[in-house]
């Protein structure tokens, strides 16, 4: 354990002397009052520190005390429901002991070491046991079972282990028998942040992970394990977006790092998760959600800790076979971090002064998504899905962190101040936005929605991309100067704008959509657009189908409840057949009649 002192301050980064023997991203101790830093360079004796806790106050010659230890994450039952700030530490717990603002140097255990849990035994002593094999169980919350895991590193015989009942974390369960040494288990491990958890096989995504968007889950589908990106501009509705995603999407536990983002945001967000109640288990939404709470007063160095420690917790409950979250808000505050970072140590800075390791940084986070086979017994399948917002200034897409983040992930939701202008939300962009998943989760539709979800997806994209070549004739001649046809999908594509792919987040009903409501939806239109090309082609007017009484009834599809739903649907497509019928009956009678 190396104790050096400091040589030189500059904001968030210290350089300490006679620190030899330290190693590269080692926690220290930094000053009188111990605050938390991190080793991200050793020059000789040197080591470069960044300190995630303010710095004022900081002198020359203070001690700098080495831990040995990376940095790593407390991993156990109490995480679920939990808000921490960057660091892991419990905000709740830290409000109890300082009041309501968090001063420097304080610590605390991220896991409550006061809380006895039920922890009932499956393993049995004499059992070889390997990384990754469930040792028992604790019920955590209604929702979640937190399974007691053999740590990643240790393989031997079970030579003892605790019978049912109530247990701190702090309090040994088990012990194993590792090549003749005894080693002592707890219900908690530790585990180093910046290091991906291991796992036995990477598994291809098959299974979309539904958030309730309509636009995402039916047009720009997001796989379990699948790594996605929401860059938008002030005011675009990342936030709002997110956080939608974070309570209604069907993973099993979600995790919100709020890294950078403004306080009443995050406090926002908390509030909401209190109040709201998962729509398919009946239980209040934080039974099953992990809050880290990093807000843009908080010192920039932590926001990098932030989403480490959040995808970290994420890979945990993943190698418990569960489907897991991890929304960042935002990753461009995180490399606004390492940008400050990066000039306070004099690097050679790259494009727009970003420090030229970039890139690489974001792919470690983003590279931690995936679909994987857990290690150990019993056989367990788990997913960790990343969605990272970015905010691009003056929502210019070619800046380097949007451009660096399209290189790793797969799906892009592409936000637009112009729909935002227009007050139309989720102000995603249809023509800009893109999946790479729709092939994975095609086969999942088929069997659980409808077998010809792909054909309608792929005709409302046609008709919305149409409008788009057709807006640009409407600008040089009017609309009135086009054929019938062409008004019918100008008229058609509003529909899928209007009716469908826009959304009310602060609706009772329209905040989450079911897939197979959002397939009804999509049908009706699509049966509509089909029985308007076959009217127009025997004499209809556009004019004519506008006035049709079902096409009110479209518009308010979205207020049909999401329970039992099927009924009303039915009668609309019964209402549209028959409303054509008379439409196309009406004029060719007129037909009749003139001809006459």
């Amino acid at each position: 354990m190396a104790i050096g002192r400091i040589w030189r301050i500059a904001g968030p980064l210290v350089i300490a002397e006679g620190m030899s023997g330290s190693m590269v991203y080692e926690v220290v101790e930094v000053g009188e009052e111990g605050l938390i830093g991190e080793i991200i360079g050793l020059e000789g004796e040197k080591a470069i520190i960044q300190v995630y806790e303010d710095t004022s106050g900081l002198t020359v010659g203070e001690k700098v005390v080495g831990t040995g230890r990376p940095l790593t994450a407390e991993l156990g039952p109490g995480l679920i429901g939990a808000i921490y700030d960057g660091l892991q530490r419990p905000l709740k717990t830290l409000e109890e002991l300082i009041g309501p603002f968090v001063k420097r140097g304080v610590k605390a255990h991220s896991l409550p070491r006061d809380v006895k849990w039920h922890f009932k035994p499956i393993a049995k002593p004499g059992d070889i046991v390997n990384p990754g094999d469930v040792l028992g169980v604790v019920q955590e919350t209604e929702i979640i079972e937190h399974k007691i895991m053999v740590p990643p590193n240790i393989r031997g015989t079970l030579k003892w282990i605790v019978g049912e009942g109530d247990y701190t974390i702090e309090e040994t369960i088990a012990i194993v028998s590792v090549e003749g040494k005894d080693i002592e288990l707890k219900m908690y491990q530790r585990w180093p942040v910046r290091k991906p958890r291991p796992y036995a096989k990477k598994l291809d995504p098959v299974e979309p992970l539904i958030t309730g968007q309509r636009v995402i889950d039916y047009m720009f589908p997001l796989a379990k394990g699948g790594k996605a990106a929401i860059p938008g501009g002030f005011g675009t509705g990342k936030t709002v977006t997110l956080q939608q995603f974070a309570k209604w999407s069907h993973s099993h536990i979600n995790i919100y790092v709020g890294c950078g983002e403004r306080g009443n945001e995050m406090a926002d967000a908390l509030d909401s998760f209190r109040k709201l109640t998962d729509p398919r288990t009946g239980k209040p939404l934080v039974k099953r959600a992990v809050f880290i709470a990093n807000t843009s007063n908080m010192p920039v160095a932590a926001r990098e800790t932030s989403v480490f420690i959040g995808v970290t917790i994420g890979e945990y409950f993943r190698d418990m076979g569960y489907d897991v979250m991890v929304v960042a808000d935002s990753t461009s505050r995180w490399a606004e971090a390492m940008r400050e970072i990066s000039g306070r140590l004099e690097e050679m800075p790259g494009e727009e002064g970003f420090p030229a390791y970039l890139g690489s940084r974001l792919a470690e986070f983003y590279e931690r998504a995936g679909r994987v086979l857990a290690l150990g017994n019993p056989e367990r399948i788990g997913s960790l899905t990343i969605v990272g917002a970015v905010s691009p200034p003056g929502a210019d897409f070619s800046e380097p962190v949007t451009q660096n983040t399209l290189r790793y992930i797969r799906a892009l939701f592409a936000l637009d101040v112009a729909l935002a202008n227009r007050r139309h939300f989720p102000a995603i962009n249809w023509l800009i936005s893109y999946s790479l998943y729709v092939d994975a989760v095609e086969g999942w539709w088929r069997e659980n929605i409808g077998e010809n979800w792909r054909e309608l997806r792929d005709e409302a994209m046609k008709i919305l991309q149409r409008e788009a070549e057709l807006s640009e004739i409407v600008r040089l001649v009017g609309t009135e100067a086009l054929p019938e046809e062409d008004k019918f999908i100008l008229e058609v594509a509003r529909m899928i704008r209007e009716d469908f792919l826009q959304q009310n987040a602060f609706h009772e009903i329209d905040t989450y959509c079911p897939p197979l409501k959002a397939h009804y939806m999509m049908r009706s239109i699509i049966m509509f657009y089909r029985r308007g090309l076959e009217a127009i082609r025997r004499g209809v007017t556009v004019d004519k189908i506008r006035k049709l009484s079902v096409r009110q009834k479209i518009a308010r599809m979205k207020e049909i409840p999401n329970v039992n739903f099927e009924h009303d649907f039915k009668i609309l497509w019964g209402e549209i057949e028959k409303e054509f019928e008379e439409l196309i009956r009406e004029v060719e009678l007129r037909g009749l009649g003139t001809h006459t």
